[in-house]
Order: structure tokens, then C-alpha cells, then sequence
């Protein structure tokens, strides 16, 4: 699963910020997330994951997934699985993964359907489950 995870983290991280962001300087970004806008914290975060704009720093991008996460936000929900299923600024923690998968999977992130499938397939931080697998698998499919 951790080869899926990381080719997964790449599509999502490299995808997570809207294009008007991308060309936003960091400093408003960062303003905007330290107001609380939960979706320039998960860009921040994501530029954190990626070293752009900011140094590379995964303990950081695992804060500001956290803040956007808790308010909500399915991308930054999804971000912060990768982090636990990986170790990446957090101890690395299979169960605390799975439940940020299904928060977001709940919501109807794909990416998140996906992974939470592939943990109930392996029961990697949730008890090993062919049908639960096969129900995310077929959400996150039907979404393309």
C-alpha cells in the first residue's frame, strides 16, 4: 500500500492548489490561513509537502492539513491520512490514517474512497473487510 499512498500523495499535493493560488504570493496565502480560511491552509499545507514557495517541511504541512481538516475540508482531510499512513511529520499511525480517509471518503473524495478501499483490503488500520474495500472502491469508481 505505501507505493500506492505515495504515488496518490503526488496526484493529490500536486493538483491541491487552484491556479489563482499557485500565482498568489505565499505571504497572502499565509495571511489568509492564519485567518482561518481552511482552503489556504490546505494549500499552504500542500506547498509545504511540495517546497514550493516555502522550505520543504512536513511537520508543517501536517499543521495547517490539521487546521483545515478539522473545519472540514475533504482535501486537507485526505492530505493528513497521507502524512499518518506515511510518518511524515506525525509517527506514522495506520488506524489514525483510516479515520482521516473516511472523514473525507464520507464527503465523496475520490482519492479518499480509493485509499480507505485499499486499507479494508489489506486491514491496515481497520479490520480487513472484502466488502468494505468493494463499497469504496465502487464510490470512489463511479466518480471516474
Amino acid at each position: 500500500m505505501v507505493r500506492f499512498i505515495a504515488f496518490a500523495a503526488v496526484a493529490v499535493f500536486s493538483f491541491a492548489a487552484p491556479v489563482c493560488a499557485q500565482e498568489e504570493d505565499i505571504s497572502a496565502i499565509r495571511a489568509r490561513a492564519e485567518a482561518g480560511d481552511a482552503s489556504a491552509q490546505f494549500d499552504l499545507g500542500a506547498r509545504y509537502v511540495m517546497g514550493e514557495g516555502v522550505v520543504e517541511d512536513a511537520a508543517e504541512a501536517v499543521r495547517w492539513f490539521r487546521r483545515a481538516a478539522e473545519q472540514g475540508h475533504a482535501k486537507a482531510q485526505c492530505g493528513l491520512a497521507i502524512m499518518y499512513a506515511h510518518g511524515d511529520g506525525v509517527v506514522q499511525d495506520d488506524t489514525e490514517a483510516a479515520r482521516w480517509f473516511r472523514r473525507a471518503a464520507e464527503q465523496g473524495e475520490a482519492s479518499a474512497q480509493l485509499h480507505l478501499g485499499v486499507m479494508y483490503a489489506d486491514g491496515e488500520g481497520v479490520v480487513e473487510d472484502a466488502a468494505e474495500a468493494g463499497r469504496w472502491f465502487r464510490q470512489g469508481a463511479e466518480q471516474g
